[in-house]
């Protein structure tokens, strides 16, 4: 980008009176940057100590973080924590990628024409330290927030106040520097509700409303124009600006963070409880315009929400459980049996670790309504807590009728069923528990019963689909581009720009007509088999056969032996095989194997050792297929099969830990259907997932573009490829202490078509990679990488595929990962550092393409190699977004790109085309892949790492494969004070056969 001067620099940090360093990366001739201290890391992988301090007024303190907008690059995040932005940090490139051709492709982006020109003020928002609104309880804060008192103090409506939810609110009203503004509100006189005698003053809160600065829209002007640094002032004035769309919605409809759903929309029961709404996705973010100005504009999509079903407590519960009423009673009773053992410590400690405990607590925060029982103050809202071990007969409460006794501890006790008979006639429900309140009258907790509780209206549900759910989701998600343009449409009607009052109110304008930009569809590679090569109209349409097609490298060619001991594990129950099909299945593998040009052993015959068993016999399964396939070919089994009948994922896992950990056998998964079939097509598609298992490659992307834009001195650098994944527990019961699963791939050719990977546990809820799981995983495949490729030299330039991190965390892949990485190359004795290139892969996000007419597929999506770098990025960093594949289904979602460190100074054409082109090369797939194969890779091995936990599951025979356990890996406490956990480490892969040398993940 164009930078100011060094002088003009150093007039605007004087004039904002900020920190030095928070310069935005500009050309050559920018003021220099030092390399700045590491950012602290604030998912619990390090402590936040490191971050530098600020004064309250120049920013929101470090917890607050999560709260500011998205959107905001690399620098921004860095002037967010004070922290000064390193000279690394690489510019957009200074022109556009101009390969391939151009195409037009309108983008759900809508650009913001006109903002304030009148001053508006920032306030902090503070809470008296007697008030629950200290704990962060935001419906709490935004009801007094609401309230006609606070409304009436703050001048509306002739001032209109927008405020976060959290700790700041902006107006365009001025309160004197000095001044801080008190507001008192009493909630039960907001409700009409008479107080009780003796409870005081519990529900009157006292809020202060101090000033911070004024915003600053002539700096947020100045810093897209190239003429000022990314500071804390701009950062505000986006923040505002984002808060202020999304202010006149939230009024209007239900908001979760970005997103606004309508109880009117379009909605589908997901079955058990749970419901979708369709909604509307908004966020404003700072961009290269499609005209490649310097602006904001506005990204609006569909949301997809989750909801609870507004629905009796009660019934909801059985659906959801999928249990009756005498079945869900059976249930709570063996939760709370303790045997032999008397007292509410071994009932509560029993009750804790039950099943049936654990999917209670998916309701927890769920905001319920009563039946209004108490007929003099109406129907009441209350906040699910918890689900006790009582039901309401033997569920306890200080007898409200003894208020005259001013001490609870000295009335006398009442069940909760009796108090509900007697007061209100209601009789309770025997053998379920009572409903635990987050509120709590003298001292103690709200216990209702479920009998009188229904689920308030638009209640989000945070919890992991079921499979059923989950394809019920995506049958309501999924739409085609039209559709989808449609949606997107309707969700600009619902926002209605220019309706809202409160753009009005602050001068906001946003033009309606949506982005269009000239994209470019980058050159095709050449995708060579093994004496043939795939036409270049079947490449462009995304999808490609392999009849009569040979692999590049069949399977054990390399080691020049042929596939001769192989079985097939049959488990029987419901659909399983026939003999007859099951000797039709190997007959066809083999036939069609061999076609693919992989040798079978003749000296015992092609056909497998096939065996007979059952679940009950657990991981013991695979012993008896191994020994089976031992002793009738005389030599370790090379592959085993398991022809399985559903797709258990416990089964699945205990057959793959007993396959990789124990024995180290490649092995495959076969559902019994697709064996009584045994079509061609589909053990092609089983042939290129053994292929790479046992070694081989199923094809190679030649590029014929990539010499034509890479500098002579870059063409012939060895390079290696890494990516990291790491995959967190789904959200739900049991979750704070799951372990979190880190798996790093690296290349192990110099084609980049074979792939190792390692993998281990990464902590509960650790994005960074940690730095053993880099020394010991990464530094292991580092020193084989160098000893195959290299002769024992290290690679002259890295480069580092990441996925899965949120924009706040790009500099703590820096920080740690790449440093850790560095550091290990070290420890292996280079002399020379590769020069590492780091490129973040997001698939997260809402930006989607939607081609001109005649551009894009059947469908109406891009076509692969679509390539966009202007109408949504960034206005001065390195991304851009990426369609490199055909979407099978629904919209196609491009990938986002963002190079965070250039080391190695890629020409940006050059990697942009370097990594569509491997998209082709994904080895278990004939259509590109969205993703880079290495990224896709480090998913896969994350999950399959799953199956490695060092646990032994219930009923699966005997466990030799159970190693004594290693040394705990444990997160430290992060800012958030989240407690420590100590995660296990997982089973060592058995790699005395070789398999660590394979993609045994795939």
């Amino acid at each position: 980008m164009a930078g100011p001067n060094k002088k003009r620099a150093d007039t605007v940090k004087k004039s904002s009176g900020h920190s030095k360093g928070q310069d935005s990366r500009g050309s050559s001739d920018n003021m220099p940057r030092s390399s700045p201290k590491r950012i602290g890391n604030f998912d619990g992988a390090n402590d936040s100590g490191s971050v530098k301090k600020r004064k309250p007024e120049d920013y929101i303190p470090k917890r607050d973080l999560l709260n500011i907008s998205d959107f905001l690059g690399m620098q921004g995040w860095y002037a967010a924590r004070g922290v000064e932005i390193p000279n690394s940090l690489p510019s957009r490139p200074a022109k556009f990628n101009s390969l391939g051709k151009a195409v037009p492709i309108k983008l759900n982006t809508f650009n913001v024409s006109g903002w304030p020109t009148t001053k508006v003020h920032q306030y902090d928002i503070s809470w008296d330290e007697k008030s629950p609104t200290k704990d962060g309880k935001r419906g709490l804060m935004n009801k007094i927030w609401n309230s006609k008192a606070a409304k009436e103090a703050l001048g509306e409506p002739q001032s209109l106040w927008i405020y976060d939810g959290h700790k700041l609110a902006w107006a365009n009203k001025k309160i004197a520097d000095n001044e801080e503004l008190r507001i008192t509100v009493d909630l039960d006189a907001e409700q009409g509700r008479t107080k009780t005698p003796g409870a005081g003053a519990k529900n009157t809160h006292t809020i202060f409303v101090k000033w911070t600065r004024s915003v600053d829209f002539a700096h947020l002007d100045e810093f897209l124009n190239g003429k000022c640094s990314w500071t804390a002032s701009c950062i505000d004035t986006v923040n505002f600006l984002d808060h202020v769309l999304r202010e006149g919605p939230s009024h209007e409809y239900t908001q979760i963070k970005k997103s606004f759903f309508a109880r009117t929309a379009q909605r589908q029961d997901l079955g058990q409880g749970v419901e979708a709404f369709k909604g509307v996705f908004s966020s404003l973010r700072p961009v290269l315009n499609d005209k490649s100005q310097k602006a904001l504009t506005i990204n609006v999509d569909v949301a997809n929400g989750t909801f609870w079903r507004p629905l009796s407590l009660g019934p909801l519960i059985e659906m959801a459980f999928t249990k009756d009423l005498h079945q869900f009673q059976n249930m709570f009773k063996i939760g709370i049996q303790h045997e032999g053992k008397k007292g509410d410590a071994f009932k509560d400690k029993q009750w804790k670790h039950s099943n049936l405990k654990r999917d209670l607590s998916r309701l927890r925060r769920v905001q319920v309504v009563d039946n209004g029982y108490n007929k003099k103050q109406g129907p009441g809202t209350w906040t699910i807590e918890d689900f006790p071990p009582y039901d309401p007969y033997t569920a306890t409460f200080p007898n409200p009728d003894e208020r005259h006794i001013t001490e609870p501890k000295k009335r006398s006790r009442i069940t909760v069923a009796d108090y509900f008979e007697k007061k209100y006639g209601i009789k309770c429900t025997r053998g379920v528990p009572v409903v635990q309140m987050t509120k709590k009258i003298s001292g103690e907790s709200v216990q209702l019963p479920i009998d009188v509780l229904k689920i308030s209206p638009n209640q989000r549900y945070n919890s992991k689909l079921s499979d059923v759910q989950t394809s019920n989701m995506i049958k309501f998600a999924v739409t085609l581009p039209a559709q989808r343009w449609q949606a997107v449409q309707s969700g600009v009607q619902m926002l209605d720009w220019a309706n809202d009052k409160y753009l009005k109110h602050y001068g906001i304008k946003v033009n309606p007509n949506p982005s269009t930009v000239a994209a470019r569809q980058l050159p095709l590679p050449q995708l060579h088999f093994d004496k043939a090569q795939v036409q270049p109209h079947d490449l462009i349409q995304g999808r490609w056969r392999l009849d009569g097609k040979r692999f590049i490298m069949p399977a054990l060619a390399g080691k020049d032996t042929p596939l001769t001991a192989w079985g097939i594990c049959v488990i029987q129950g419901r659909d399983q095989p026939y003999h007859a099909q099951v000797e039709n299945f190997a007959k066809q593998f083999v036939k069609i194997f061999e076609s693919h040009g992989v040798k079978f052993g003749t000296k015992f015959g092609k056909a497998p050792a096939v065996h007979y068993t059952d679940v009950s016999h657990g991981g013991e399964m695979v012993t008896e297929i191994w020994n089976k396939t031992g002793n009738h070919f005389k030599m370790n089994p090379q592959l085993l099969f398991f022809i399985i009948n559903d797709r258990n994922i416990d089964v699945y896992r205990r057959l793959k830990k007993s396959c990789d950990c124990r024995y180290g056998v490649p092995s495959q998964m076969i559902q019994s259907r697709h064996a009584k079939t045994a079509s061609p097509q589909y053990i092609s598609n089983v042939c290129m997932k053994v292929n790479a298992k046992l070694g081989g490659v199923t094809s190679w992307a030649k590029s014929v573009t990539l010499h034509t834009v890479t500098p002579k001195q870059q063409q012939n650098l060895s390079t290696m490829v890494i990516a990291a994944d790491v995959s967190h527990p789904a959200p739900g019961a049991g979750s704070e202490a799951a372990a979190s699963y880190a798996a790093i791939t690296m290349s192990c050719d110099e084609k980049y078509t074979r792939y190792w990977a390692e993998c281990n546990t990464n902590g509960n809820r650790v994005e960074m990679v940690t730095t053993e799981n880099i020394k010991r995983h990464m530094g292991g495949m580092a020193k084989k990488w160098m000893q195959k490729i290299t002769n024992g030299n290290p690679p002259q330039r890295v480069l580092y595929i990441r996925d899965g991190v949120s924009e706040g965390q790009y500099a703590q892949v820096l920080d740690y990962e790449v440093e850790d990485m560095k550091a290990t190359f070290k420890e292996l004795g280079c002399k020379t550092v590769p020069k590492f290139t780091v490129v973040i892969a997001g698939k997260r996000h809402h930006v989607r393409f939607f081609p001109g007419p005649g551009v894009g597929d059947r469908n109406g999506n891009p076509k692969p190699g679509t390539l966009v770098e202007t109408g949504v990025t960034h206005p001065f960093e390195f991304d851009w977004y990426l369609n490199a594949h055909v979407a099978i289904k629904g919209t196609a979602r491009p990938i986002h790109y963002q190079c965070i460190l250039n080391e190695a100074d890629w020409n940006g054409e050059a990697l942009q085309q370097f990594i569509f082109e491997h998209s082709f090369q994904y080895c278990r797939s004939t259509t590109p892949v969205s993703l880079h194969p290495a990224v896709y890779y480090a998913h896969l091995a994350a999950d399959r790492s799953r199956a490695h936990e060092n646990k032994n599951p219930e009923s699966s025979g005997k466990k030799p494969e159970a190693k004594p356990e290693q040394k705990k890996q444990s997160t430290t406490k992060s800012s958030s004070s989240k407690p420590l956990v100590e995660i296990p480490p997982l089973i060592d892969i058995n790699n005395k056969l070789g398999l660590k040398n394979t993609m045994w993940y795939v």
